[in-house]
């Protein structure tokens, strides 16, 4: 019993130096390219998966820690070590679960720059002709910050309001709008 003892209170142990180094340095398994691929939940490629350092340590913590504590209060090994297991996986399924509920509550702000042709934005910096200078185009929360020239190479005016038609290069090809925009949300407040 002892040994067995030991054995369960090593494999505690273990689990949770590795937990506490996974917690201060992070996931160890991804710092060590070892990945595994766990989108059966279909979380698309979560950053945390079944193999996840943090879920094994907390997984190898419940199993020798409650196996050892079974084994103590008198059960049989195989028990403790059934009842370790039962608790690894129950301890590791919510942990699992927990990184799994905050990537996906995630929220991603990244504005492709696909997604500003179309719309209107107004020049920040004003653009030379047939040079370049700065738009700002308002997307939801987020303001975008680009580089752009002008269609016709005549130069714009700051606070002038533009049309983004397509993307050349490292610029955006925009236009003179010769009304002002519809919508105050095009623009956003510069």
């Amino acid at each position: 019993m002892n040994t067995l003892l030991t054995i369960f209170l090593v494999i505690g142990g273990f689990g949770f130096l590795f937990l506490l180094a996974s917690l201060i340095i992070g996931d160890i398994f991804e710092m060590l390219d070892f990945e595994f691929d766990s989108d059966f939940a279909g979380n698309g490629g979560s950053d945390i998966g079944i193999l996840d350092s943090r879920v094994v340590s907390v997984f190898l913590t419940a199993f020798g820690g409650v196996a050892a504590v079974t084994l103590y209060l008198g059960f049989g090994g195989i028990i403790s070590a059934l009842v370790g297991l039962l608790s690894g996986v129950v301890f590791g399924g919510m942990i699992f679960g927990f990184g799994y509920f905050l990537h996906t509550q995630q929220a991603t702000s990244s504005v492709g720059d696909r997604d500003l042709i179309g719309r209107t934005a107004k020049v920040i910096v004003g653009i030379q002709p047939d040079g370049i200078g700065q738009i700002s185009c308002l997307i939801g929360e987020e303001r975008i910050e680009k580089i752009a020239r002008s269609r016709d190479g005549k130069g714009l005016k700051e606070g002038e309001t533009v049309f983004i038609e397509e993307i050349s290069g490292d610029s955006f090809v925009v236009s003179k709008m010769d009304r002002p925009a519809l919508f105050e949300t095009d623009l956003g407040k510069t």
